[in-house]
């Protein structure tokens, strides 16, 4: 056996564990159980109060786990986006009211100066951080001088951008998505992908 032949191996003992585990996920789902094959993950859970929610809560907040995290890297992704991007338009100075309307300024403004009067660690240092995901869509619209040169149409990146938003809510405010809100989810970050090609 070659190397080659070795990786081949290799790689489909990797799919067939991906198969497998994609077939139990779906077994839990149906029959709403849980198999115990998460314990692992589960250890770092507070001990003490974690195991007095309602069963169903926790396995439901596990499967929700999933669609957060796929949200909160696309969040920070499109940040990270929109700030090195009017960082090359604009060095230094793209945070003021002409790049970011005066509304998101003051609101964001207001939010940080609630933070910091509330006592508690600041999130950031970065005002951007401080805007929500609708306003993100506002900033690349109203700065397409600069970000038309990523995007092909204003209108899709706005469609896309309220597709997101929309079926950003329900991750944020610890409710289910419904199957097909999943399926949603997921074609709408491929369509913010697509986007970028």
């Amino acid at each position: 056996m070659d190397g080659s032949d070795a990786e081949r191996i290799v790689k489909l003992f990797g799919m067939s564990n991906q198969l497998l585990e994609n077939g139990l996920d779906r077994v839990e789902d149906g029959l709403k159980v849980d198999l115990g094959r998460l314990k692992k993950l589960r250890a770092d859970k507070d001990s003490t109060y974690y195991p007095q929610f309602d069963e169903a809560v926790r396995l439901e907040a596990s499967r929700m786990a999933l669609h957060y995290e796929i949200f909160y890297c696309l969040e920070k992704s499109i940040r990270k986006l929109i700030a090195e991007t009017l960082e090359v338009a604009e060095p230094k100075t793209w945070w003021n009211p002409k790049r970011v309307s005066q509304l998101i300024f003051t609101e964001t403004e207001r939010r940080i100066q609630k933070e910091r009067d509330s006592g508690i660690t600041m999130r950031s240092e970065n005002p951007l951080d401080y805007t929500n995901f609708g306003e993100l869509g506002e900033i690349i619209k109203s700065n397409w001088d600069v970000f038309g040169s990523l995007f092909d149409s204003p209108k899709a990146v706005e469609r896309v951008m309220n597709n997101l938003n929309l079926l950003r809510a329900p991750i944020a405010h610890c409710s289910p998505l419904a199957e097909d809100e999943v399926l949603r989810l997921r074609l709408s970050v491929k369509d913010w992908f697509r986007l970028m090609e």
